[in-house]
């Protein structure tokens, strides 16, 4: 099994203290990953952060077996984690809840576990409760462009996400700059199907 440390320094919040919990720890980013939808990007990766400030810490364990009324109540509480509070929250625990019956708690299983390549991470990513194929291919991207991620043909699998360079998702979000960048890139692609 490959060893993996989590060495990133992350900047998709926007915010020091959320950003450091992403940087630091592999399940509040998959979190934020989750709640990316439907809400602003850098919104949506700060609800990790929220969640740990008021369970006082981010642990996976204690996620998954919270109660799942207390914790709606907790997300849902302004500001909330998500325009959806609620509905995210029962998604963040069934996440937790899968994270530790497939990969004993062990986030970084889902990239790491048996060597897989690209293609694996892929369909393991897919497999996670709200993660459709965009999304997974999006956080393949994430992990190989800011996670340092080494799975033979990761950019392959995650498509256009992949590539060096591009300015289309959270993958590519370094900075303020980047993420004014990445929402240009979202809005035009957005506005295009009407211009037709």
């Amino acid at each position: 099994m490959i060893q993996y440390m989590v060495s990133r320094k992350l900047m998709i919040a926007q915010d020091p203290a959320a950003d450091e919990l992403l940087s630091t720890d592999d399940f509040a980013l998959l979190v934020g990953m989750t709640l990316d939808q439907q809400y602003p990007m850098e919104h949506a990766f700060r609800g990790p952060q929220k969640l740990a400030d008021r369970m006082g810490g981010f642990d996976i364990r204690t996620i998954a077996a919270a109660d799942p009324a207390e914790f709606e109540e907790l997300a849902a509480t302004p500001p909330a984690i998500h325009r959806y509070g609620r509905s995210m929250a029962r998604r963040v625990q069934e996440l937790a809840r899968y994270i530790i019956d497939n990969y004993d708690g062990k986030t970084s299983g889902l990239w790491t576990d048996g060597d897989p390549d690209g293609k694996e991470v892929l369909r393991r990513l897919k497999a996670l409760p709200g993660f459709g194929d965009q999304k997974a291919r999006i956080f393949l991207a994430l992990l190989g462009k800011q996670d340092g991620l080494t799975a033979k043909g990761w950019r392959e699998a995650a498509g256009a996400y992949g590539e060096d360079g591009s300015r289309r998702s959270v993958a590519d979000v370094t900075d303020a700059e980047s993420l004014t960048q990445v929402r240009e890139f979202k809005k035009q692609a957005k506005a295009a199907p009407k211009a037709k």
